[in-house]
Protein backbone atom coordinates (compact mmCIF):
# COMPACT_ATOMS: atom_id res chain seq x y z
CA UNK A 1 0.00 0.00 0.00
CA UNK A 2 2.66 1.99 0.67
CA UNK A 3 4.82 1.40 -2.42
CA UNK A 4 1.83 2.18 -4.31
CA UNK A 5 1.31 5.50 -3.09
CA UNK A 6 4.67 6.66 -3.47
CA UNK A 7 3.95 5.73 -7.21
CA UNK A 8 1.16 7.43 -7.44
CA UNK A 9 3.35 10.97 -5.73
CA UNK A 10 5.49 10.42 -8.41
CA UNK A 11 3.37 9.59 -11.15
CA UNK A 12 1.79 13.26 -9.90
CA UNK A 13 4.84 15.39 -10.17
CA UNK A 14 5.55 13.89 -13.71
CA UNK A 15 6.06 15.90 -16.41
CA UNK A 16 6.62 15.88 -20.08
CA UNK A 17 10.20 16.10 -21.57
CA UNK A 18 9.94 19.75 -22.99
CA UNK A 19 7.57 21.11 -20.15
CA UNK A 20 11.19 19.71 -17.69
CA UNK A 21 13.06 21.98 -20.58
CA UNK A 22 10.74 24.87 -20.02
CA UNK A 23 11.13 24.54 -16.17
CA UNK A 24 14.84 24.29 -16.57
CA UNK A 25 14.70 27.57 -18.51
CA UNK A 26 12.82 29.40 -15.87
CA UNK A 27 14.81 28.15 -13.09
CA UNK A 28 18.13 29.18 -14.65
CA UNK A 29 16.12 32.61 -16.13
CA UNK A 30 15.27 33.48 -12.73
CA UNK A 31 19.15 32.72 -11.37
CA UNK A 32 20.66 34.90 -13.91
CA UNK A 33 18.44 37.69 -12.98
CA UNK A 34 19.20 37.36 -9.18
CA UNK A 35 23.01 37.39 -9.69
CA UNK A 36 22.65 40.33 -12.34
CA UNK A 37 20.75 42.11 -9.57
CA UNK A 38 23.56 41.25 -6.83
CA UNK A 39 26.21 41.99 -9.50
CA UNK A 40 24.54 45.77 -10.06
CA UNK A 41 24.24 46.30 -6.20
CA UNK A 42 27.65 44.93 -5.33
CA UNK A 43 29.24 47.32 -8.02
CA UNK A 44 28.12 50.43 -5.71
CA UNK A 45 30.14 49.27 -3.24
CA UNK A 46 32.99 48.04 -4.95
CA UNK A 47 35.78 49.28 -2.77
CA UNK A 48 34.01 48.72 0.40
CA UNK A 49 34.40 45.07 -0.96
CA UNK A 50 37.62 45.49 -1.86
CA UNK A 51 38.23 46.88 1.80
CA UNK A 52 37.14 43.64 3.53
CA UNK A 53 39.36 41.56 1.00
CA UNK A 54 42.17 43.61 1.80
CA UNK A 55 41.51 43.79 5.05
CA UNK A 56 43.86 40.53 6.11
CA UNK A 57 46.91 42.16 4.30
CA UNK A 58 46.41 45.51 5.95
CA UNK A 59 46.05 43.97 9.41
CA UNK A 60 49.73 42.33 8.65
CA UNK A 61 51.60 45.44 7.49
CA UNK A 62 50.48 46.61 10.50
CA UNK A 63 50.02 50.44 9.41
CA UNK A 64 53.45 50.66 8.20
CA UNK A 65 53.91 53.87 6.13
CA UNK A 66 54.21 53.74 2.13
CA UNK A 67 52.99 49.63 2.38
CA UNK A 68 49.93 49.32 -0.97
CA UNK A 69 49.25 47.21 -3.85
CA UNK A 70 49.86 47.81 -7.39
CA UNK A 71 48.56 47.28 -10.93
CA UNK A 72 50.49 47.25 -14.13
CA UNK A 73 48.05 47.46 -16.56
CA UNK A 74 45.47 50.25 -17.30
CA UNK A 75 42.36 47.99 -16.91
CA UNK A 76 43.02 46.00 -14.00
CA UNK A 77 41.72 48.22 -11.48
CA UNK A 78 38.61 48.11 -13.33
CA UNK A 79 38.36 44.64 -14.33
CA UNK A 80 39.35 44.13 -10.33
CA UNK A 81 36.41 45.93 -9.16
CA UNK A 82 34.35 43.78 -11.66
CA UNK A 83 35.84 40.35 -10.51
CA UNK A 84 35.16 41.19 -6.70
CA UNK A 85 31.65 42.32 -7.53
CA UNK A 86 30.85 39.57 -9.41
CA UNK A 87 32.22 37.42 -6.36
CA UNK A 88 30.17 39.00 -3.73
CA UNK A 89 27.24 38.68 -6.32
CA UNK A 90 27.08 34.91 -6.19
CA UNK A 91 27.85 34.38 -2.66
CA UNK A 92 24.82 37.08 -2.34
CA UNK A 93 22.49 35.36 -4.79
CA UNK A 94 23.34 31.71 -3.59
CA UNK A 95 19.89 31.17 -1.33
CA UNK A 96 18.13 32.16 -4.53
CA UNK A 97 20.29 29.65 -6.90
CA UNK A 98 19.45 27.13 -4.22
CA UNK A 99 16.01 27.64 -3.73
CA UNK A 100 15.49 27.81 -7.99
CA UNK A 101 17.79 24.11 -8.10
CA UNK A 102 15.37 22.69 -4.80
CA UNK A 103 12.00 23.85 -6.98
CA UNK A 104 12.93 21.84 -10.29
CA UNK A 105 14.45 18.90 -8.33
CA UNK A 106 11.55 18.81 -5.43
CA UNK A 107 8.92 17.58 -7.79
CA UNK A 108 10.38 14.39 -8.87
CA UNK A 109 11.29 13.12 -5.21
CA UNK A 110 8.88 11.82 -2.54
CA UNK A 111 7.52 13.82 0.16
CA UNK A 112 9.63 11.81 2.82
CA UNK A 113 12.67 12.42 0.43
CA UNK A 114 11.70 16.31 0.40
CA UNK A 115 11.58 16.22 4.38
CA UNK A 116 15.01 14.38 4.35
CA UNK A 117 16.82 17.06 1.97
CA UNK A 118 15.81 20.00 4.03
CA UNK A 119 18.61 19.58 6.45
CA UNK A 120 21.05 19.22 4.07
CA UNK A 121 20.05 22.96 2.40
CA UNK A 122 20.10 24.05 5.14
CA UNK A 123 23.47 22.73 6.77
CA UNK A 124 25.32 23.63 3.13
CA UNK A 125 25.48 28.12 3.60
CA UNK A 126 26.13 27.65 7.67
CA UNK A 127 29.13 24.83 6.51
CA UNK A 128 30.08 27.24 3.76
CA UNK A 129 30.52 30.18 6.19
CA UNK A 130 32.17 28.47 9.04
CA UNK A 131 34.70 27.41 6.32
CA UNK A 132 35.18 31.00 4.33
CA UNK A 133 35.55 32.32 7.51
CA UNK A 134 38.56 30.13 9.05
CA UNK A 135 39.93 30.88 5.43
CA UNK A 136 39.32 34.25 6.71
CA UNK A 137 40.47 34.96 10.18
CA UNK A 138 42.79 32.19 10.52
CA UNK A 139 44.23 30.97 7.34
CA UNK A 140 44.76 34.04 5.84
CA UNK A 141 46.50 35.79 8.41
CA UNK A 142 48.81 33.04 9.47
CA UNK A 143 49.80 32.91 5.60
CA UNK A 144 50.34 35.72 4.79
CA UNK A 145 52.28 36.75 8.00
CA UNK A 146 54.85 34.15 6.99
CA UNK A 147 55.19 35.42 3.53
CA UNK A 148 56.01 38.76 4.60
CA UNK A 149 58.38 37.66 6.66
CA UNK A 150 60.70 36.79 3.56
CA UNK A 151 61.46 40.39 3.27
CA UNK A 152 64.98 41.44 3.38
CA UNK A 153 66.05 44.44 4.33
CA UNK A 154 68.76 46.39 2.57
CA UNK A 155 72.64 46.02 3.44
CA UNK A 156 75.51 47.32 1.40
CA UNK A 157 76.46 45.90 -1.41
CA UNK A 158 72.42 44.71 -2.12
CA UNK A 159 68.90 46.03 -2.35
CA UNK A 160 65.98 45.47 0.03
CA UNK A 161 63.05 42.91 -1.22
CA UNK A 162 60.07 44.51 -0.23
CA UNK A 163 56.52 42.88 -1.06
CA UNK A 164 54.02 45.07 -2.73
CA UNK A 165 51.59 42.82 -4.04
CA UNK A 166 49.61 43.21 -7.00
CA UNK A 167 45.74 44.03 -6.11
CA UNK A 168 44.58 41.33 -9.26
CA UNK A 169 46.67 38.36 -7.99
CA UNK A 170 46.06 39.23 -4.20
CA UNK A 171 41.71 39.21 -4.60
CA UNK A 172 42.08 36.38 -6.96
CA UNK A 173 44.19 34.07 -4.09
CA UNK A 174 41.99 35.93 -1.23
CA UNK A 175 38.63 34.61 -3.33
CA UNK A 176 39.71 31.31 -4.66
CA UNK A 177 41.25 30.30 -0.38
CA UNK A 178 37.61 31.48 0.70
CA UNK A 179 35.86 29.68 -2.31
CA UNK A 180 38.42 26.85 -1.80
CA UNK A 181 37.71 26.38 2.20
CA UNK A 182 33.70 27.11 1.57
CA UNK A 183 33.67 24.14 -0.78
CA UNK A 184 35.67 21.90 1.37
CA UNK A 185 33.44 22.00 4.02
CA UNK A 186 30.71 20.62 2.01
CA UNK A 187 32.58 16.95 2.51
CA UNK A 188 29.45 16.01 5.42
CA UNK A 189 26.88 16.89 3.01
CA UNK A 190 28.48 15.16 0.20
CA UNK A 191 29.45 11.94 2.03
CA UNK A 192 25.87 11.76 3.52
CA UNK A 193 24.00 11.95 0.31
CA UNK A 194 26.24 9.74 -1.07
CA UNK A 195 25.51 7.05 2.06
CA UNK A 196 21.71 7.78 1.28
CA UNK A 197 22.07 6.83 -2.39
CA UNK A 198 23.92 3.72 -1.37
CA UNK A 199 27.51 4.78 -2.93
CA UNK A 200 29.09 4.44 0.55
CA UNK A 201 29.28 3.01 3.91
CA UNK A 202 29.59 3.86 7.06
CA UNK A 203 32.05 0.94 7.52
CA UNK A 204 33.72 1.28 4.54
CA UNK A 205 34.64 5.21 5.54
CA UNK A 206 35.81 3.64 8.70
CA UNK A 207 38.25 1.38 6.70
CA UNK A 208 39.73 3.87 4.62
CA UNK A 209 40.24 6.54 7.63
CA UNK A 210 44.31 6.08 6.78
CA UNK A 211 44.03 6.74 3.70
CA UNK A 212 41.40 10.15 4.25
CA UNK A 213 43.63 11.52 6.65
CA UNK A 214 46.16 11.40 4.01
CA UNK A 215 44.07 12.54 1.20
CA UNK A 216 43.01 15.27 3.66
CA UNK A 217 46.27 16.31 3.89
CA UNK A 218 47.05 16.38 0.35
CA UNK A 219 43.67 18.61 -0.40
CA UNK A 220 45.09 21.18 2.42
CA UNK A 221 48.39 21.08 0.52
CA UNK A 222 46.83 21.95 -2.61
CA UNK A 223 44.24 24.71 -1.48
CA UNK A 224 46.56 26.78 0.60
CA UNK A 225 50.09 28.40 0.72
CA UNK A 226 52.72 26.08 1.24
CA UNK A 227 53.36 26.47 5.15
CA UNK A 228 52.27 23.89 7.68
CA UNK A 229 50.07 26.61 9.77
CA UNK A 230 47.81 26.88 6.88
CA UNK A 231 48.02 23.29 5.42
CA UNK A 232 46.67 21.88 8.86
CA UNK A 233 44.36 25.03 9.70
CA UNK A 234 42.51 23.11 7.14
CA UNK A 235 42.99 19.23 7.23
CA UNK A 236 42.40 19.08 10.37
CA UNK A 237 38.70 20.88 10.33
CA UNK A 238 38.73 18.51 7.39
CA UNK A 239 38.89 15.19 9.58
CA UNK A 240 36.91 16.49 11.94
CA UNK A 241 34.07 17.01 9.31
CA UNK A 242 35.41 13.30 8.16
CA UNK A 243 34.84 11.98 11.78
CA UNK A 244 30.85 13.43 11.89
CA UNK A 245 30.36 12.36 8.36
CA UNK A 246 30.73 8.65 9.47
CA UNK A 247 27.85 9.20 12.41
CA UNK A 248 25.92 10.70 9.66
CA UNK A 249 25.68 8.25 7.75
CA UNK A 250 25.28 5.43 10.30
CA UNK A 251 22.14 7.46 11.01
CA UNK A 252 21.05 7.41 7.41
CA UNK A 253 21.86 3.55 7.56
CA UNK A 254 19.60 2.85 10.08
CA UNK A 255 16.61 5.01 8.95
CA UNK A 256 17.09 2.93 5.81
CA UNK A 257 17.04 -0.36 7.59
CA UNK A 258 14.20 0.65 9.91
CA UNK A 259 12.31 2.24 6.58
CA UNK A 260 12.96 -1.31 5.00
CA UNK A 261 11.57 -3.42 7.71
CA UNK A 262 8.58 -1.56 7.83
CA UNK A 263 7.45 -1.97 4.07
CA UNK A 264 8.52 -5.84 4.52
CA UNK A 265 6.26 -6.27 7.24
CA UNK A 266 3.47 -4.40 5.08
CA UNK A 267 4.06 -6.70 2.41
CA UNK A 268 4.13 -9.97 4.87
CA UNK A 269 0.68 -8.60 5.97
CA UNK A 270 1.89 -7.89 9.63
CA UNK A 271 2.15 -4.44 9.45
CA UNK A 272 -0.44 -2.12 10.78
CA UNK A 273 -2.31 -1.72 7.33
CA UNK A 274 -1.92 -4.77 6.75
CA UNK A 275 -3.91 -6.04 10.01
CA UNK A 276 -6.45 -2.70 9.33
Amino acid sequence: MATEDRDAELEAGRMPLLDHLVELRNRLMWSAAAILGAFLVCYQFKEAIYRFLSHPLAQVFGGEAGRKMIATGLTEIFFTYIKVSFWAAICIAFPVVAIQIWKFVAPGLYKNEKRAFMPYLCATPILFLMGASLAYFVVIPYAFKFFVSFETPGTAGSLPIEIEAKVNEYLSLVMTLLLAFGVAFQLPVLLTLMARAGLITSQGLISKWRYAVVGMFGVAAVLTPPDVVSQTSLAIPLILLYILSIFSCRLVEKQRAKREAEEEAELSGDGPAARE
